[in-house]
């Protein structure tokens, strides 16, 4: 199993595009490994034939594990397995190497999502005749117990359990004459994909290690939304969008304000010079950010069309290990889904990440008169250990300067 990315500790084989007996050449596509990122395509080195497959489709296994043998016609498999046994360490169980040299094929550990049906009821399934009808009827003993207390007759209810026993819930929806309602209580369960285990692993040593606090400022984007829609009609090649705007924006407040675009390192702290901005993107299975780099030098249309671009490939799990490595900073907009304000958790390594609310129209005072306006909320997570209250406010001030008056940070470069 090959280490795709730098944070990869198993896969997925999410197809294999040879079978057993296919004779393969240098540079074949061998399958497609479902990483902690992305599915990416896994070539063969060698040329061969496929004598076995290590890792059936679906199944998960660590890195380094056997994938696939590729030898020649006829070659002895079961020669090879046992020369890998012989290199596993001593301390490696006498049982494990058995199960190597049987060929025991992997469980799938990534079956597929299993509906299940829940019935709560006494484990004890008595019966007992109703003096009224001579008629014996199944029912558990509190059902029984509720039956006699509350004067009804069990045989005008009809048992949700097992094999049309009554049942406690059967009693609590019993509605005199008319048809009762039985529920059933279900779930499904789906096995967590390997970008959910990491999402999880790296958010979660993220708010339990850094100490996180948050600052939230309004912005009046009255002048952001008059600049947007000038140039959406006469100037910029393509449309550009809000996020264009602030990803644009919050590039050149780093600028000024490098304490921000930095990363704890744990004897040390970096300030980067460079502008790297990480723009999360909603997939199905959860997050993927994408890194524009250099966004402070970049064009409004120039960043939106890699913005699109990355959406489009994190979308079909097309993204390589270099379009989400190395981000200085991160934009989590949510404004778009009617959020109007939320705390996002930091993107290690940054020390900051900001948190993007929706545009909402409401009464302001300008020239000391009540107004309709357009405010948007954003929210500074900062890790303490790198970032102050005072040089995290000062990034916002700035911020908010940059989008209130959009000329400003226009001007610095071509739309």
């Amino acid at each position: 199993m090959p280490k795709l990315s730098d944070t990869m500790v198993e896969g997925v084989v999410a197809e294999w595009h040879k079978s057993i007996g296919d004779a393969v050449s240098s540079g074949d596509l061998l399958a497609e490994i479902e990483t902690d990122k992305a599915t990416m395509e896994f070539e063969s080195f060698y040329d061969g034939v496929l004598l076995h497959i290590g890792v059936d489709k679906g199944a998960t296994a660590p890195v380094n594990d056997i994938l696939a043998i590729i030898g020649e016609k006829d070659e002895d498999v079961k020669k090879i397995l046992a020369e890998e046994v012989a290199n596993i360490p001593e301390e490696v169980s006498e049982s494990s190497k058995e199960e190597v040299k049987a060929e025991s094929k992997p469980e799938l550990k990534n079956p597929e999502p299993i509906s299940t049906k829940v019935e709560i009821a006494a484990k004890i399934t008595p019966t007992f005749s109703d003096s009224s009808t001579n008629e014996i009827v199944k029912a558990s003993p509190l059902a029984k117990k509720l039956a006699e207390d509350r004067g009804i007759n069990l045989n005008q209810i009809k048992g949700s359990g097992e094999g049309g026993r009554i049942i406690k819930r059967d009693i609590d929806n019993y509605q005199g004459g008319s048809t009762s309602f039985i529920g059933v209580e279900t779930y499904t369960e789906e096995p967590v994909s390997q970008m959910r285990k990491i999402i999880a692993q790296r958010l979660g040593e993220s708010k339990f290690s850094a100490p996180h606090f948050y600052l939230t400022i309004e912005v009046d984007m009255d002048n952001a939304i008059s600049a947007r829609n000038s140039i959406n009609s006469a100037i910029a090649p393509q449309k550009i969008s809000f996020n264009d705007m602030v990803v644009k924006a919050s590039a050149a407040a780093l600028k000024k304000h490098p304490k921000v675009n930095s990363s704890w390192l744990g004897d040390k702290i970096r300030y980067n010079s460079h502008v790297h901005i990480g723009v999360a993107v909603a997939v199905d299975e959860g997050l993927l950010v994408p890194v524009v780099r250099f966004a402070d030098g970049k064009s409004l249309t120039q960043i939106g069309t890699e913005v699109k671009d990355f959406a489009g490939k994190a979308r079909d799990k097309k993204l390589q290990p270099e379009d989400w490595e190395g981000n200085t900073f991160t934009i989590s907009n949510l404004g778009m889904f009617g959020i109007e304000e939320f705390t996002a958790i930091i993107n290690p390594p940054d020390a900051c990440i900001l948190a993007i609310g929706g545009i909402v129209q409401k009464p302001v005072v300008k020239n000391n008169q009540v107004v309709i306006g357009n405010t948007m909320k954003v929210t500074l997570s900062c890790d303490h250990r790198v970032v102050d209250g005072v040089v995290g406010s000062s990034f916002l001030q700035t911020f908010k300067n940059y989008l209130e008056n959009p000329v400003v940070f226009l001007a610095a470069n071509n739309i």
